[in-house]
């Protein structure tokens, strides 16, 4: 067995998987591929109308919502957003908890003002700031509710009089949350909910009606709610494949999804902080439940564990390059027992040093 802590793209559902390959040969016994049918045909309007349904369902939110299926990924609604919601005249609020928020921050700064309002990164982004200044008249405050690649996590909404936005690439559909909070909530496809080739945006039509200027109609929100997510050819394949997940994540509904992230993630940090060897990263209150960074005490084993890990089927579980060490990424679809075997492997290994 291959056990498959790639940060993202990621592990996915064996089931979607079986079921997205036969509608790459057969979809719904047409005698045809997915990728061979009209994006404009009633089979892939049906597979589009599907997927925003779910998405409404799972999270709970009603008409005063929009939601459309974009390309670009995350990186793109760095620019996206602040194109829509920030005049030059204005400006906006951002929590800088990571390289993705500091990404996001950058782009933002060509459109407008940009307040970092708290951050983290003074101490290499290891918690996630609790309070933060409030500018009053900002057109919004920005987070990123999960750091991928520092292993950090809000595990609770930020309190502001300001729209919210959140970029929840990493975490969306892992646990119960409350996204009516939020006007605006964008994620990529490659974590939670299918496979990368197409984003998630949900926006609350209110805050849709604050767009400050002309924007090209490839770019522009309003357009592509218009269309359907139809306005271009999109990504079909993956928007099918995102349609699978929403099926499974609904299927185990968010509430137990939730409860087994947690399990993995307290089994995760418990061997973590239960043998001296390693050391986690991150400050233990704000500790993600996708991905859990730490590493030796003793650096020179590093390179020793992992090959460890190599020969024991362990994929993915080298840290990133900006924070080394060791990254255990436990989406929605790694079973438990991969969790045990790596933590059966660190206590393995640890008791011969």
């Amino acid at each position: 067995m291959v056990h498959n802590f790639t940060a993202g793209p990621s592990i996915m559902p064996k089931g979607v998987m079986t079921e997205a390959a036969q509608g790459l040969l057969n979809y719904n016994n047409t005698g045809l591929s997915l990728l061979e049918v009209s994006h404009r045909s009633k089979a892939f309007v049906a597979v589009i109308d599907e997927a925003t349904a779910l998405v409404k369902e799972l999270t709970q939110l009603g008409d005063d919502y929009e939601v459309c299926f974009l390309q670009g990924g995350a990186t793109q609604q760095f620019m996206q957003v602040p194109l829509h919601f920030l005049a030059p005249e204005s400006a906006a609020s951002y929590i800088d908890t990571g390289v993705w928020s500091s990404k996001a921050i950058k782009q933002a700064k060509q459109y407008g003002g940009v307040h970092v309002v708290a951050s983290s990164e003074a101490s290499n982004y290891n918690f996630i700031p609790k309070t933060h200044h409030n500018f009053e008249g900002d057109s919004y405050l920005h987070i990123t509710t999960n750091n991928t690649i520092f292993g950090s996590q809000y595990h609770h909404i930020p309190t502001t009089n300001l729209p919210l936005i959140a970029d929840m690439s990493s975490d969306i559909f892992s646990r119960p949350t409350n996204y009516a909070a939020y006007d605006l909530i964008y994620a990529g496809a490659q974590k939670n909910m299918g496979t990368a080739g197409t984003t998630l945006v949900i926006v609350k039509k209110d805050f849709l009606q604050k767009t400050v200027r002309p924007i090209p109609s490839i770019l522009d929100y309003r357009e592509h709610i218009k269309n359907n997510s139809l306005l271009n050819t999109p990504p079909v394949f993956a928007i099918y494949v995102a349609l699978l997940t929403l099926r499974y994540i609904k299927q185990k509904t968010i509430a137990t999804l939730g409860i087994n992230n947690a399990a993995k993630a307290n089994l995760m940090y418990n061997t973590i902080d239960a043998l001296p060897i390693f050391k986690g990263t991150i400050a233990h209150q704000d500790r993600s439940q996708m991905n859990a960074c730490f590493v030796m005490e003793n650096e020179t084993l590093e390179a020793e564990f992992l090959k460890l890990c190599e020969a024991e089927n362990m994929v993915g579980i080298k840290g990133h390059r900006l924070s080394g060490g060791f990254r255990v990424s436990m989406y929605n679809a790694l079973p438990i027992e991969s969790v045990v075997a790596i933590t059966d492997l660190m206590k393995h290994f640890a008791s011969k040093k």
